[in-house]
């Protein structure tokens, strides 16, 4: 075990989830203070990269604020910008029906994105409380129009204080089976959101270790990536769901509380 652990440690850069990594909701888990302690005290190279799309860097680095963390916001990046930077790419200018919190609206404006619900070139949905039955039918309506459906991560739930809720994936099932459509998600595990998180650590692969609590999109994102995995079980992740999964994360820990020297 400490043998393991050595390893973990002597990694110079690191890229961690956070919900079911660092928190559950508005939970603190075990030993997070302690290792964002560590990665500053060893000057490691860390980015929180999260399918999450529903709040900004900034409003993520207040919300560990408020948990008793202090983390920058240049240490955030989200399935938000990176739907943002990969719609920019593919339609400069272009427009969005959107359905999903402000963390996700504000990336697109900042991309050069505008908000349109007669004709825009794209739906794109994320978490939040504004989805309903009105804003379903509504997307139904413009993917028949010709818009492109794009979801901002695959996650089907997502762990809180009491238990799981829906996530984006489950969100866009609706509209993908009434539309006949597949979505397209440029969160984790699609290889584009791993590159943005290695370029803005200035990382090789080889020195970088990614930390997360779901095989179906963290520990396949690491290895498709070819970056080293950590499965934390403190998330949605058990031990005995991990035997399903043709691929394995190379190492498992109980939660990121172990990793600190």
């Amino acid at each position: 075990m400490e043998n393991k652990l050595a390893h973990i440690r002597s990694k110079s850069a690191f890229i961690i989830d956070m919900d079911g990594v660092l928190y559950h909701g508005n939970r603190l888990l075990k030993g997070a203070a302690e290792f964002v302690d560590w990665l500053d005290k060893n000057s490691k190279a860390f980015l929180f990269l999260t399918n999450s799309s529903e709040r900004s860097p900034l409003e993520l680095s207040q919300k560990l604020g408020r948990l008793g963390i202090q983390v920058d916001p240049n240490h955030f990046y989200t399935s938000a910008l990176a739907t943002a930077a990969f719609l920019a790419t593919q339609r400069p200018g272009g427009s969005a029906y959107v359905i999903g919190e402000p963390g996700l609206i504000q990336a697109l404006y900042d991309a050069g994105f505008t908000m349109n619900n007669v004709n825009p070139d794209y739906v794109v949905v994320g978490e939040g409380r504004g989805y309903s039955l009105e804003a379903l039918e509504r997307a139904v309506k413009l993917i028949g129009g010709g818009a492109r459906l794009i979801g901002t991560n695959p996650d089907l739930t997502g762990p809180v204080e009491g238990g799981i809720v829906p996530a984006c994936g489950a969100l866009v099932a609706p509209i993908e089976l009434a539309t006949n459509t597949k979505a397209y998600f440029v969160g984790k595990p699609n290889p584009l959101m791993m590159r943005h998180g290695l370029r803005r650590l200035n990382a090789h692969r080889e020195d970088t270790i990614i930390l997360g609590d779901r095989m179906d999109t963290d520990i396949v994102a690491g290895v498709e990536a070819e970056i080293e995995t950590i499965l934390v079980l403190s998330g949605v992740t058990s031990l005995g769901d991990i035997p399903r999964f043709p691929y394995q994360p190379k190492h498992i820990l109980e939660g990121i509380y172990e990793i600190p020297a």
